[in-house]
């Protein structure tokens, strides 16, 4: 069986999420943070050589990175489901959100969240937090235009995307009120059983930011 190694209030989210969707079999094992650094213990840095959430475990195989563990699970026991196929019209689109997520908007959430916490930093620092800005902004169009991040379906770009969308904003927070197509998206996010189961069994207790 498939082993979710779940950090609390981590990117890690996304494959419980993932599993809950796909309907896939998993066993959960939940590590919490130190309570002083609030980073990963020991126990779970030590499954990867990085050392960073996510991480599954399937018979000999160890993965980490989010994307790459979406891909296998799809994969191996999705069926293929939740992924747009070469030739879909759709295809770019998802290609392009699929690694948008992690490959610039958690990047640019990161260095905002250091930048509120670093006095001064100049103009190339102002210049790095203005990326979020652009991102934030990149994403209400394509809302406008589409439900999701693909086009008219759900797809695993939009399990990749939300969660630099929320609970990214636990650790810097940003107001969507100028972003209202963003917080539709997430009230349709929210509605869904199996994020919601997600969560529940992820994060008892925390309720990742929809609004």
């Amino acid at each position: 069986m498939l082993v979710v190694h779940h950090l609390g209030v981590s990117q890690s989210d996304r494959i419980v999420w993932l599993c809950e969707e796909l309907g896939v079999p998993y066993e959960l094992v939940r590590y919490e943070r130190d309570p002083r650094t609030r980073l990963a213990p020991a126990a779970y840095r030590a499954l990867t050589p990085f050392g960073t959430a996510p991480v599954v475990v399937d018979g000999g195989l160890v993965l980490g990175e989010s994307a790459a563990i979406v891909e296998y699970v799809i994969e191996t026991y999705g069926q293929g489901r939740l992924k747009v196929r070469p030739g879909d019209p759709s295809w770019t689109d998802y290609l392009f959100w699929f690694h948008f997520a992690n490959g610039s908007l958690m990047p640019a959430a990161l260095i905002d969240s250091i930048g509120r916490r670093v006095e001064g930093g100049g103009e190339v620092f102002a210049t790095l937090r203005a990326r979020l800005d652009r991102a934030y902004d990149q994403i209400e169009a394509r809302l406008g235009d589409a439900p999701y991040l693909a086009g008219e379906a759900f797809t695993a770009a939009d399990i990749m995307a939300v969660f630099p969308l929320t609970t990214m904003r636990v650790f810097a927070p940003r107001d969507l009120a100028g972003h209202p197509n963003i917080g539709a998206y997430l009230a349709r996010i929210g509605g869904r059983p199996a994020f919601q189961r997600a969560m529940a069994k992820a994060d008892p207790g925390f309720q990742p930011p929809l609004t």
